[in-house]
């Protein structure tokens, strides 16, 4: 019941982070579980929430610019801009 409750509180805490800040938070506690399964020390824990964490804040970074566009011009430049409304 403790653990639930744990995740209950960690989950409400990071609702209200941007993005990047929750694929950061996701990406570096993923990341040390791993870390640490794999390697069975502190240290492989340590790297794995490194890497982790920054992984996740640039999948976080890219999901906050999710109203943007892609588009080309007539000489074939790509540029993006917001999207149209319902696009």
């Amino acid at each position: 019941m403790k653990n639930i409750l744990a995740l209950v509180v960690v989950g409400l805490a990071i609702a209200g982070c941007t993005p990047t800040q929750q694929g950061a938070t996701i990406g570096a506690a993923s990341g040390a579980a791993i870390g640490g399964i794999a390697t069975g020390t502190t240290q492989g824990a340590l790297v794995g929430a490194a890497i982790g964490g920054v992984a996740g804040a640039l999948v976080g970074r890219v999901a906050e610019n999710s109203d943007d566009c892609y588009y080309r011009d007539r000489y074939g430049r790509r540029y993006t801009a917001r999207c149209p409304d319902g696009y």
